[in-house]
């Protein structure tokens, strides 16, 4: 019988890539995955430093393994295990903590799952995190949507962030290999490819070698910025769709859009950070626009873009925020046409120029902001969702038959349920929208989908 593993992953779709990339190891060392809540013989847990109480949240998800396998061997790595590796190695249980880094040779540093009295510690220091390491992973098991990482890193100050601390400098995976893992992704038969990285919109690479195949021998000499990588993947024929998981707002140019007009396999869709509707607070958190540039943009996308679905994050409590301040970005997010929001409390971090700052607003009342925005977030949503009634959206349909209906997500975001056929699974269907009810919009008959 083979040795079995399971895996727990915190935090964002990059750590999910990553999971899935350390799973293809053990496959081929011979193990079996099983689910986190089976009994393993290794269990895996990636972390992530945005976690608020990652030290206890760890505690408990290894407590979680030993009560399925008291003998079994554990590893903890990720952002959290770069940055904590001392604290995490004192957890009970813990056999080995491994780095950002060294989780993608993971069989180099442990060659056999023994436990031992002590929990060893690989964790190369961050400014040795230079090369860069392929991922992607898949929605369940699914065919329908792989998560692919093509950037790594970030080079950004943020004063409230530990990710540049994490996972070093900003990195892009070269796109000739870009272009090959996309190939290899569409003919496994996923539809939807979702493009991973800490900052995606920083993605470069400046060989000058893959020169694109643009049009004008100039444009060769830029090297490949995210627009030129997208427009290179683009020319790659076939039925599926392009999602860029998140990018910054100065990073979303007139180029990225003006593709998304002109080809629909990228999706009409974009996940934007803001942090805070109000400049001051822009300002101490070292973010790169203000609220004007933002504001223009959200605007733009919703003018040229027909059904623009627009995601927001948004951090409340950050150190100086007042409730005038608050009230500055409640109301500039309740203006703009944005489809939904992500809402983060404000955490302490260490090692950031935040966790220094004065102004320390109290957790209940950090509480009481956050809630206060996902009360906005669910208006956003369900407005969304109701202006969609009577249009005919493209969704890909996952492979579901629940009370006789199978769901997807449309191009824009847009959860949709539709009668249930069997043809219809892991396509991308055109439905048209009747009506919107608990978060979800419905498709009519399947008179109303056309192939």
């Amino acid at each position: 019988m083979s040795s079995k593993v399971a895996f727990h992953t915190l935090g964002c779709k990059l750590n999910f890539a990553e999971t899935s990339t350390i799973g293809k190891q053990f496959l081929q060392k011979g193990f079996s995955i099983v689910d986190y809540s089976e009994k393993a013989d290794v269990y895996v847990i990636n972390t992530c430093t945005v976690t608020e109480h990652a030290d206890k949240e760890c505690r408990q998800i290894v407590r979680r393994a030993l009560r399925n396998n008291p003998e079994a061997y554990v590893i903890v790595t990720g952002c959290y295990a770069q940055l904590r590796p001392e604290e995490i190695s004192k957890i009970d249980g813990v056999d080995a903590v491994l780095g950002s880094g060294e989780k993608f040779n993971l069989f180099n540093y442990i060659p056999e799952f023994k436990k031992k009295y002590l929990s060893c510690i690989y964790v190369s220091p961050t400014e040795e995190l230079n090369s860069f390491n392929s991922s992607h992973s898949t929605d369940a098991d699914d065919r329908t949507r792989a998560f692919f990482k093509v950037q790594d890193g970030c080079d950004y100050k943020c004063s409230f962030c530990t990710i540049p601390l994490a996972r070093g400098k900003s990195r892009s995976m070269n796109p000739e290999e870009v272009i090959a893992q996309f190939k290899e992704l569409l003919e496994c038969g996923y539809k939807e490819i979702v493009l991973t990285g800490v900052n995606v919109g920083d993605y470069s690479s400046i060989n000058l070698d893959h020169a694109l195949a643009l049009d004008h021998d100039q444009e060769k000499n830029k090297g490949t910025d995210l627009y030129r990588l997208l427009k290179m993947m683009l020319e790659v024929e076939g039925d599926y769709r392009i999602r860029i998981s998140s990018i910054e707002p100065n990073l979303l140019n007139d180029d990225i859009i003006q593709l998304a007009i002109n080809d629909q396999r990228l999706v009409n869709h974009f996940h934007i950070p803001l942090q805070s509707g109000c400049d001051k607070v822009l300002r101490l958190m070292q973010r790169r626009y203000r609220t004007d540039d933002y504001r223009n943009l959200i605007l733009k996308l919703a003018s040229k873009i027909e059904n623009v679905g627009i995601g927001v994050d948004v951090i409340v409590g950050f150190p100086g925020e007042t409730e005038e301040d608050f009230l500055d970005t409640y109301n500039f997010l309740r203006d703009l046409p944005v489809s939904y929001l992500h809402v983060f409390t404000y955490s302490e971090r260490p090692n950031t120029k935040a966790i220094e700052m004065p102004g320390h607003v109290d957790v209940a009342e950090r509480k009481r902001r956050n809630n206060m925005l996902r009360i906005l977030s669910e208006k956003k949503r369900n407005e969304f969702y109701r202006s969609m009634v009577g249009t005919n959206l493209k969704v890909l349909v996952e492979h579901e038959n629940m009370d006789g209906f199978m769901k997807g997500f449309s191009s824009n975001y847009v959860r949709v349920k539709i009668p249930f056929s069997a043809d219809f699974i892991n396509k991308i269907v055109e439905v048209k929208i009747t009506e919107v009810d608990e978060n979800i919009c419905t498709a009519g008959t399947l008179e109303n989908v056309f192939s």
